[in-house]
């Protein structure tokens, strides 16, 4: 295959764009994914595109015919296959340490209904969270804890941002989320749903491990430095807070949400 060895080149500025601009991957309706771990985990109907580094496809791969023979497995066209000069891919690339292998695929299309389809359902609510590896790590977690799906609030950050990708190591696969137009409309359709919904907040009088986690639940998590806002905080009467020693007075909002869906999967088993 012929190899892409300028960074001017049209495949690569585009690739550039999306991984730098949330708007572009918007547009496009299109996410990347890099390594070959995401890359074997990734639902193969949803690729658009697939580009190796020269080395790596060298290291993997006897010859084009052994490329392509691999991709038949798959059902993947070796015309979506581009072959990139190590520079190149380094340039393009998110990563301090380049892995080889980048793919292009198409975002997720889920419903809130999508969040309910458990007949016990764990959802995990994010208003105007901020840091992409908290999100990711959230949704990995999410996944070990068994939740039913994550609903986001508008203004969060992209979950598709190539950091968080990676911080959720395979989970975007397999936990579905939602972005809400409107948090509060669709926090009020889940209590009208009859889920529980529990927040974080400095106003609790009860800690995390007192309340009963056994039906239908979520778990709101606020923005990083400012908390759940006060109209979304108000909306729900159900707070929590998980106790804390010495001088600390908040957890990282990753760990406070694992806390919580951890304690909602022991009470489950």
């Amino acid at each position: 295959m012929e190899i892409i060895t300028s960074n001017k080149n049209k495949k690569v500025k585009n690739l550039i764009s999306l991984i730098k601009k949330r708007k572009n991957r918007d547009d496009l309706g299109v996410y990347i994914v890099e390594g070959p771990k995401m890359f074997s985990e990734a639902h193969f109907s949803e690729i658009i595109e697939i580009y190796f580094s020269k080395s790596f496809y060298e290291s993997e791969f006897e010859n084009d015919t052994d490329l392509e023979n691999s991709l038949k497995q798959r059902n993947i066209d070796t015309q979506i296959v581009e072959i990139l000069s190590d520079e190149v891919f380094k340039n393009v690339s998110g990563t301090d340490t380049p892995q080889g292998v980048l793919a292009v695929l198409r975002q997720k299309e889920y419903e809130l209904e999508d969040l309910l389809k458990d007949n016990n359902p764990l959802i995990l609510i994010l208003e105007n969270l901020q840091d992409p590896g908290n999100m990711g790590t959230m949704l990995r977690t999410g996944e070990a804890a068994g939740i039913s799906g994550m609903l986001i609030s508008k203004n969060s950050v992209d979950i598709y941002n190539p950091k968080t990708i990676r911080s959720t190591m395979g989970s975007i696969f397999r936990v579905p989320f939602v972005y809400s137009k409107d948090i509060l409309r669709d926090v009020n359709i889940l209590k009208d749903k009859g889920i529980n919904i529990y927040c974080a907040h400095l106003k609790a009088e009860n800690f995390y491990d007192e309340k009963d986690y056994k039906k239908p639940t979520a778990f709101v998590i606020g923005n990083e430095s400012k908390g759940i806002s006060d109209k979304l905080s108000n909306e729900i009467n159900n707070y929590i807070k998980i106790p804390m020693s010495g001088k600390v007075e908040s957890l990282n909002a990753a760990q406070a949400a694992g806390i919580l869906m951890y304690e909602a999967k022991r009470q489950r088993r």
